[in-house]
């Protein structure tokens, strides 16, 4: 069963890893704020799919077609958890390769993004004070780390979730015999 989580854990984490590497550098930096969150939550589930396949492996192979929920929602968890450390560590690594300073762009972006709706002076002054707190905050790894597992791990926990909903039911997509 480990071997099983950290074998699908490490591939979901290259995936995403190698993803979010493609997306910064096909943009050359932050991909539009309409897109990036598209983008971003599209290729953590295509490389989260890997849950999918560690539990569907693990009730195919390790437990001769049937496994649990608890177990398989397990696997799903710890795949999650390897994939999540590894996001968190790729982002750091693409911070640090390219100098990116995604803070004061993603301030830059959701402050000109309520000047384009016609926010009031009020409203962006608050806006501009709460996102120059957002960049002190984000420039301690103490606040960005959590911050940043936070954001693949959630989606881990639900397609796990799913996953060992589905691959609990031995007739779901049985092993193939012989």
């Amino acid at each position: 069963m480990w071997i099983t989580i950290l074998k699908y854990g490490v591939i979901a984490g290259v995936v995403v890893g190698g993803l979010m590497f493609a997306t910064f550098l096909g943009f050359d930096g932050m991909p539009p704020l309409k897109y990036g969150m598209l983008i971003g939550y599209t290729t953590m589930l295509i490389a989260l799919s890997a849950v999918f396949v560690g539990i569907k492996r693990h009730r195919d192979v390790d437990r001769g077609g049937v496994v649990g929920f608890w177990p398989a929602f397990g696997i799903g968890l710890g795949v999650s958890f390897i994939a999540g450390i590894l996001y968190v560590v790729a982002w750091e690594a693409l911070q640090a390769m390219t100098h990116m300073d995604f803070a004061t762009s993603y301030s830059n972006a959701i402050i000109a993004s309520e000047q384009a709706k016609g926010a009031s002076a009020e409203a962006l002054a608050k806006l501009t004070a709460d996102m120059e707190t957002f960049k002190v905050q984000y420039a301690n790894p103490m606040f960005r780390l959590p911050m940043t597992f936070a954001e693949i791990f959630p989606v881990g926990v639900l397609v796990s979730l799913v996953s060992a909903g589905l691959l609990r039911n031995s007739r779901f997509l049985p092993a193939r015999r012989g």
